[in-house]
């Protein structure tokens, strides 16, 4: 399978990236890109309390590329209606994708991902019981439509809050993560597919001789502030051992956490909560590391793309 490559920036001129001053948006949207190197980074935004336009509004000083590589709205919900579960969204996510033009659409003309974040609901649905293929498949539906209605980039899998077995749900089984996400795949062969790897769903990735292991583009350690190395996928360019919260990781840590992502040569960084506050700072203890390159190249730090102010250091 072909993976994507989400390296994509916003350019700013080389006057700015010498001074270490942004240029407005509007004004950068004019130069010349210049393509970004090291890790991708993903940034979860918590919809019901901030926009999904933060993930847009940081540029790398040097060259002008977008900090943010892939922008996760989080987040839609497994429900169950009695008989199956069912995709929902409640008030704020229904929200930005009734409003994709302007809440979505500005980050994916800046080379941003955007994916869909699906979440269980305390009824007893998650991804790890569906009763029989043909329920998963017509859950895998249901995702592919909304990625393709509302022009998303794909979908992350968080199995986390189904409390399973309520409502007189099943328990975890072996196949219905694995058949939900070879369905979804079949669905969607040209977009992402993420595992947030926590929850039964994570630990049931293979089945009667299937694996989905590599069926995922990226997969991340969900427990912020740490170091883990996540089930899937196998490749190190496509997992991030470090997860970091904007809101509850110092910036030392997150820094210290993007020197450990390159130093053991990992492809992701992952943060969440990103929110309407000035982040360049935090952003910039962790993009100078994750920057830094063998070959002696400088470091990057962050800066607001619509805000002529100095680079933090």
């Amino acid at each position: 399978m072909k993976r994507r490559t989400l390296l994509s920036a916003l350019a700013v001129g080389t006057a700015a990236a010498a001074t270490g001053a942004a240029l407005p948006a509007e004004a950068a949207d004019k130069r010349r890109p210049r393509a970004k190197t090291g890790p991708v980074t993903v940034a979860y935004i918590e919809v019901n309390d901030h926009s999904m336009l933060n993930a847009g509004k940081y540029t790398l000083a040097n060259g002008g590329a977008q900090v943010i590589d892939v922008a996760v709205i989080f987040a839609a919900n497994i429900n169950y209606d009695g008989t199956k579960a069912y995709l929902s969204f409640n008030q704020q996510v229904q929200s930005v994708l009734d409003n994709v033009a302007t809440q979505v659409r500005p980050l994916q003309q800046k080379g941003i991902k955007v994916l869909l974040s699906i979440l269980g609901n305390h009824q007893g649905a998650g991804f790890a019981n569906f009763p029989d293929q043909a329920s998963a498949e017509a859950f895998a539906q249901e995702l592919a439509d909304a990625v393709n209605q509302y022009g998303l980039d794909g979908i992350d899998f968080d199995d986390e809050y189904a409390e399973y077995g309520n409502n007189g749900t099943g328990q975890p089984n072996d196949f219905s993560f694995v058949y939900l996400v070879q369905a979804l795949r079949a669905k969607l062969p040209n977009k992402l597919i993420t595992l947030y790897d926590i929850g039964p769903a994570a630990d049931r990735l293979t089945y009667n001789g299937q694996s989905i292991v590599d069926t995922f583009d990226y997969g991340w350690n969900p427990y912020y502030g740490t170091w883990g190395v996540p089930s899937a996928p196998s490749a190190k360019s496509r997992v991030s051992p470090a997860a970091v919260s904007y809101t509850a990781t110092s910036s030392s840590t997150a820094a210290s956490l993007a020197q450990r992502t390159v130093s053991e040569g990992y492809g992701v960084f992952l943060t969440y909560n990103l929110t309407e506050s000035d982040t360049s700072s935090y952003m910039s203890a962790f993009t100078q590391k994750l920057k830094q390159q063998r070959d002696g190249r400088p470091t990057e730090p962050a800066i607001p793309v619509s805000t002529p102010s100095p680079v933090a250091s």
